[in-house]
């Protein structure tokens, strides 16, 4: 019975698996998930950086910024210029409540963020407060960067946590802190941290509600880079802003796929993992950029990518 058992068992798997890859080989929509069970994944997240000047109170923008779009007392939205150009910065203002999340700010969030999707154009988020020394308290398909320039603690490490990348300045402080108060990380810690430092570590840290500076948190493996604090305060938004411009030549469409294959092929087995792969590799092929990638390469050009 066992031995007859198992080719059947075997032959469901390989269907199921032919019909992942088929099914993932469909034009991916504006949500840029898979289907079936892995479509609860959700990409990406928002990202703080505090410590930049903000265009407020008559201090004038620095090289590289476009007029406000958007001006909120506790939300503003800015597209960057010239060599920064497709790359977006969400400002958070809640000086009062050390930018603790409102209504308001998530419902301006939340709508922020439905308007990036939709924008080719855009291709990184960074998501920064305007208060100098706090990064505290959205899923975006483009790259994400956290600048960890002050505290990060409870809220704000769990949105760090959802995000692609982590920088931090030596001086910022992060721990998921709410043991302290009698409850556990609820956005997302308990599960984002094992995965990011090992289950063992993240325990400990829980447990002890331990606070990191950047040196610490990069020798465990919670950011990816650490530097010194600079007298502006910013020394990891700036960072963050290097990585974003390391980003902007590369092909949009092949950098939302590629975020998309390495977040659904984490949470399942290597197998499954490279079928995802396999599904979402097909989907660069019938692009116009793949074609503007090999042409450029042939009249030794950079490309010009237009995201289709």
């Amino acid at each position: 019975m066992a031995a007859a058992a198992a080719p059947g068992a075997l032959g469901a798997w390989q269907a199921g698996r032919a019909r992942l890859v088929a099914a993932c080989c469909a034009p991916l929509g504006p949500r840029w998930t898979l289907p079936g069970s892995l479509m609860g994944q959700r990409l990406g997240s928002a990202i703080w950086a505090p410590g930049w000047a903000p265009a407020a109170g008559g201090l004038p923008l620095r090289r590289g910024y476009s007029s406000e779009v958007k001006t909120d007392d506790e939300l503003r939205v800015r597209y960057l210029e010239e060599e920064n150009r497709g790359i977006v910065v969400l400002g958070i203002n809640r000086a009062h409540a050390k930018n603790s999340f409102s209504k308001n700010l998530v419902k301006m969030l939340s709508k922020a963020v439905d308007a990036l999707k939709s924008d080719k154009k855009v291709r990184t988020v960074i998501v920064r407060s305007e208060v100098p020394g706090i990064f505290c308290a959205a899923n975006l398909p483009v790259p994400t960067i956290a600048a960890l320039d002050g505290l990060a603690l409870g809220g704000g490490l769990e949105l760090a946590l959802a995000c692609d990348i982590r920088v931090a300045a030596s001086s910022a402080k992060m721990g998921l802190v709410e043991t302290k108060l009698a409850i556990i990380p609820g956005g997302g810690g308990t599960q984002r941290l094992p995965r990011a430092i090992g289950m063992s570590l993240a325990k400990e840290l829980i447990f002890s509600a331990r606070v990191l500076d950047g040196q610490e948190a990069k020798a465990v493996g919670l950011v990816s880079h650490v530097l010194e604090q600079n007298q502006e305060g910013d020394a990891a938004y700036r960072k963050a802003l290097d990585l974003a411009r390391e980003f902007l030549p590369q092909g949009p469409v092949a950098m939302r796929v590629a975020k998309l294959a390495i977040n659904q092929g984490m949470e399942v087995d290597l197998v499954t993992g490279l079928a995802i792969e396999e599904a979402c590799y097909a989907q660069t092929i019938p692009t116009k950029d793949r074609l503007e990638g090999l042409l450029a390469f042939k009249e030794k050009r950079s490309p010009r990518y237009k995201g289709e």
